[in-house]
């Protein structure tokens, strides 16, 4: 897993059949086939990372904690919903359905259980990830005819972390507006992510992370506006206190992760903008030292500040070098955000406006 440390996978996974709604624990390697729709078209290949916290009760009831998952379940629906042919609308499972069989079958499986219990003790943060994948065997080029949803879980240290060096690669295009892809976690948006990873590499040895731009390309470079990190939403701390976040679109994936930062932030008392953010707006910013702080945004990490950012221009030339300001207070603030969004969690911090914590007992 890319940018995951510490990782270790449950023993089991779940498939979930969507047409028989029949379920079955498997091996945690379980595979598909070779020849599958899935494999070779992406088609019905959807996903969701979802954070959680495993804990045991004064009592020693083992619970297993989320934050706002309801937002990452509806979004799964709108990923099965684009993969699927109309006429198979009536198999994507309600919210419901999915929190049931995730928690009460496959959370409660022995050998899942008794490694949630593990991860109970240690006090390490979960990371859920269910994923849809078309069980027939076939060369078809059709809607897929066995469509499942699966899921798999592991445990782990860390992700992306601090301090991380960005690259902003103009010259890809994550996704298309046109396609209403961009909006959704779908595998067919993730190879450009790792081409742009390669290219900011090409830039600077340490790139971590590359920031896209939209798919105007029609438009001079500094028109076009500033879209998401390859794996993560974004945020703009800027000199006068202000933290931007770039507006929801076709082109921006509905980030659960960034609605409850930005609670958050607005309860601390810091001015959060939602604003279309150009590129000629953030190298003007960085050139002039306005831009305190960049962060990447995501469920796994849930906030990340970046260290270095690199603006490039058309011929990939580096234009303006953003470095953050340590001592200005938007960039501690974004980290006291980050420590009360993870203590919610584990319950020892309370819920902002806008925030749903599910808890559950096994």
């Amino acid at each position: 897993m890319a940018k995951f440390e510490g990782v270790k996978w449950a023993p089991r996974q779940m498939r979930y059949l969507l047409p028989e709604k029949q379920f079955a624990i498997l091996e945690s390697d379980a595979k598909v086939y070779g020849v599958s729709r899935s494999i070779f078209y992406a088609t019905f290949l959807c996903f969701e990372g979802i954070r959680f916290f495993a804990k045991k009760n004064p009592k020693g009831q083992l619970e297993v904690i989320f934050l706002n998952w309801d937002k990452n379940l509806e979004r799964m629906q709108r990923g099965m919903a684009f993969n699927l042919s109309q006429s198979q609308a009536a198999l994507i499972p309600t919210v419901e359905e999915m929190e049931s069989i995730i928690i009460h079958q496959y959370f409660r499986d022995p050998a899942v259980r008794a490694f949630l219990g593990e991860m109970a003790d240690d006090g390490v943060q979960g990371y859920l990830r269910p994923f849809t994948v078309d069980e027939e065997q076939s060369m078809g080029v059709t809607f897929p005819a066995q469509p499942s949803l699966r899921a798999i879980f592991c445990r782990y240290d860390n992700y992306l972390g601090e301090p991380f060096t960005g690259v902003v690669i103009p010259q890809l295009i994550r996704a298309t507006s046109a396609n209403k892809t961009g909006c959704l976690k779908l595998g067919i948006n993730y190879l450009i992510s790792l081409k742009a990873m390669e290219a900011a590499k090409d830039v600077d040895p340490r790139a971590a992370a590359a920031l896209f731009l939209d798919d105007r390309t029609h438009l001079k470079l500094e028109d076009r506006c500033i879209t998401e990190w390859d794996s993560s939403c974004c945020l703009f701390g800027l000199r006068d206190g202000t933290v931007v976040k770039i507006p929801e679109s076709d082109l921006i994936l509905p980030s659960v992760t960034i609605q409850g930062m930005v609670s958050i932030l607005k309860e601390m008392g810091v001015r959060v903008e939602e604003r279309p953010v150009t590129y000629g707006e953030l190298v003007d910013r960085v050139k002039k030292n306005d831009l305190v702080v960049v962060a990447s945004i995501g469920t796994a990490g849930i906030m990340s500040r970046c260290q270095k950012l690199l603006c490039v221009d058309k011929d990939n030339s580096v234009v303006a070098t953003h470095l953050p300001d340590l001592k200005h207070p938007v960039y501690e603030k974004l980290a006291e955000a980050k420590t009360h969004y993870w203590d919610i969690y584990r319950e020892k911090a309370r819920l902002v406006t806008g925030m749903n914590l599910f808890k559950y007992a096994l």
